[in-house]
This record gives structure tokens, C-alpha cells and sequence, in this order.
């Protein structure tokens, strides 16, 4: 368990003998935060870089990197807040105003406030040129607002820009979150007409197969990733597998991927053993071995990032369901509603959950 910094270092500025130094203690509080938003610690960056606001240092960055969290953990009206901030600072250099402005819109996107999405969209294509990031970002919103045309257009500059195996994922998932996976199918199959040149190609190859459920090349993909080192490769195997119901392989690979990252865990990794852990639970529930997959799932928890909670957690009301230990379940289903608020899935697992205990309002 991490130890919270900030209240040792107040403590030590408390003594008149020290003050001196406070300076250089609020210094390393930023610097603190700056490297647990890097590595995905996302509670705890938010309360150094609050502190650091306190402390009036470095503003700007201190209000984005508040912001950053509040988004990556689902705040998104707070994260508008932050972002809105940074933005109101001195001397925002024309740089890194592009760069708050595409997070705001991002957590406008998310928090559903779709003309001021657009507004800082439109802000952006003004007065900043225009990179697949910002193209990609406006096509997403004008798909959220049913423009589909104009979607379509932002969409084909953002790939022009980056035409990466990356990129036409993105842009794939956006329409199939829209129920359009054919128009984003095609950017799939655009950049698999390309040559993979490496490892991390590969392993984005597979994945892609993965998606358009052709799980042959798949697999042909992602094993020559894995035997060139990818761990990703690994955890993608297992969700190919896991489709065709492949359990034994599918535990296999996921059980790798949890070992290596273990073993990995003093190289300073940006991704935990937790969704191994995760796919392992997966398998345990097809199989019906609920009791293992809630201890892969606590497993999984006690070493997750931020940024790989959700997942686990949905999961462990899943399993609680399926024990049909309802109470417990609603239990954490309520827990995860007020953490991730707009998941639509889970409120609706709430109230079914609700009509088996007897708890309807």
C-alpha cells in the first residue's frame, strides 16, 4: 500500500527550523504527482496535485493534471472544472492551450455536454492547426450529436494524418459504439492492407482480427507478437480464445501474461497483472468455479491501476449474482454506480438486482 506523502511532508514544515525548506517540499509534492499521474495512480495524484494548487505551484499544470484525473477516473464535470482553469491561468502558452482544450472536449464529450464539446472543437479548427487527434476528437463528437457526415469527413482527415493500426481502432470502436460497425470496418481492413514493421504491429494486427472475429489470423498474428516478446499479445490470445470458448488455452494465456507482469513488477510497468487476473476470473465464471474467480478478481484488485478497476469490479458484482448472493451484489452494484455513474449497463444490473431483494422503490 502506498503511503500518502503529503501529510509527512506538512508535518515536517511544521517546525519554524525547517521553513526554509517548504519550498523545496511543495517542489517534490508536484514532482510526486506528475509521476503518479504518469503511472496511472490517479487518487493520488489528484490529492498532490490539488495540494499543489494550495501551494500555488505550477498552476496550469497542476489544474491539468487534476483535470487528467478526474477524467480517467469518470469526475467529468470536475474534470471540466480543471481543465476550465488551467485554461483561465497566466501565461498559457499556445501549446499546451490546444492540448487543455482537446481534454476539455473530451470530458464535455463524456459528461454529455455535446454543443460545448463542438464549441471547443470549433475553438480548436480556428485557431490551432489541425492534427488527427483534434480531426479524430471532432468526428466524435459530431457522431455523438448524429452528424454523420461531418463524422465521416473528420473521420477520414484523422486517419489521413495517422493512418496507424491505433488510429483505425479508434475509429472503429467510435462507430461501434454507435451501432455502425461497418463504416468503421472498412478503416480496418484499410490499415491491415499495410505491412506490419515490428512487434507492437503485430500484436495490433491480432487485435484487429480479433475484432473483425476472424480469429485464425488472429492467432497467427498475436503468436508471433508473444514469441517476439509482447506481453499484450499474450492477453489478446486470451480473448480470442475465451470467444471460441477455449478455456484451457485461454487460462494459459492469460496465467503468462499474470506471471510475466509479476515478474516485471520492479521495472516500473505502466500496466499491472490485473487484467490477466481479470481474464482468469472470465474463464473461472464459464466454468462455473465462481469461489476462484472471485479470489482472481481481489488478486486482480490488490494490484490495479486506476485505470483497470472498472472492469474488475464489474465483474465481481457479476460473480456475487451468479452465487446468487443478491444482497452482496447490490451491495457492490450501488458502490459501482456512484463510482462510475454513467455506465448505463450497470445501473440496469442495479435495479434487477433491486427486484431480487426486494429493495424497489
Amino acid at each position: 500500500m502506498k503511503i500518502r506523502k503529503t501529510a509527512l511532508i506538512f508535518t515536517a514544515c511544521m517546525g519554524l527550523s525547517l521553513l526554509a525548506g517548504c519550498g523545496d517540499e511543495k517542489q517534490q509534492i508536484f514532482k510526486e504527482a506528475e509521476k503518479d499521474l504518469e503511472q496511472g495512480s490517479y487518487d493520488y495524484a489528484l490529492d498532490e496535485f490539488t495540494t499543489s494548487v494550495e501551494n500555488s505551484i505550477n498552476l496550469t499544470t497542476s489544474y491539468r493534471g487534476i483535470g487528467i484525473c478526474q477524467l480517467r477516473m469518470g469526475n467529468y464535470e470536475d474534470a471540466v472544472t480543471a481543465f476550465t482553469n488551467a485554461l483561465s491561468t497566466e501565461k498559457v502558452s499556445k501549446s499546451v492551450a490546444k492540448d487543455l482544450y482537446l481534454y476539455r472536449a473530451t470530458a464535455r464529450l463524456q459528461a454529455g455536454h455535446l454543443e460545448d464539446a463542438m464549441a471547443d472543437c470549433q475553438m480548436l479548427a480556428r485557431n490551432y492547426d489541425m492534427d488527427a487527434d483534434c480531426w479524430f476528437l471532432t468526428g466524435k463528437v459530431a457522431l455523438a450529436m448524429d452528424g454523420y457526415d461531418e463524422a465521416s469527413y473528420d473521420f477520414e482527415q484523422a486517419y489521413g494524418e495517422d493512418s496507424s493500426y491505433d488510429r483505425a481502432i479508434q475509429i472503429y470502436q467510435a462507430y461501434l459504439e454507435k451501432d455502425m460497425e461497418a463504416d468503421g470496418t472498412r478503416y480496418l481492413e484499410a490499415v491491415l492492407s499495410t505491412e506490419a514493421k515490428g512487434t507492437d504491429d503485430l500484436c495490433d494486427r491480432g487485435r484487429i482480427y480479433y475484432y473483425m472475429e476472424d480469429y485464425a489470423n488472429a492467432k497467427k498474428e498475436l503468436t508471433d507478437a508473444s514469441n517476439q516478446g509482447s506481453q499484450e499479445a499474450l492477453l489478446v490470445l486470451g480473448m480470442v480464445y475465451s470467444a471460441q470458448q477455449d478455456y484451457a488455452n485461454a487460462r494459459s494465456m492469460y496465467q503468462q501474461f499474470v506471471n510475466q507482469k509479476l515478474e516485471d513488477t520492479s521495472r516500473n510497468q505502466t500496466q499491472t497483472a490485473a487484467p490477466g487476473y481479470n481474464g482468469l476470473a472470465v474463464c473461472d465464471m464459464a466454468e462455473g468455479n465462481f469461489d476462484s474467480a472471485l479470489e482472481n478478481i481481489n488478486n486482480g484488485i490488490s494490484v490495479a491501476a486506476d485505470d483497470e478497476m472498472q472492469s474488475l469490479l464489474f465483474n465481481e458484482i457479476v460473480i456475487y449474482e451468479k452465487k446468487l448472493d443478491f444482497s452482496t451484489a447490490q451491495a457492490k452494484a450501488q458502490e459501482y454506480v456512484g463510482m462510475y455513474p454513467d455506465d448505463e449497463e450497470a445501473a440496469k444490473e442495479l435495479d434487477f438486482l433491486k427486484s431480487r431483494t426486494g429493495t424497489v422503490q
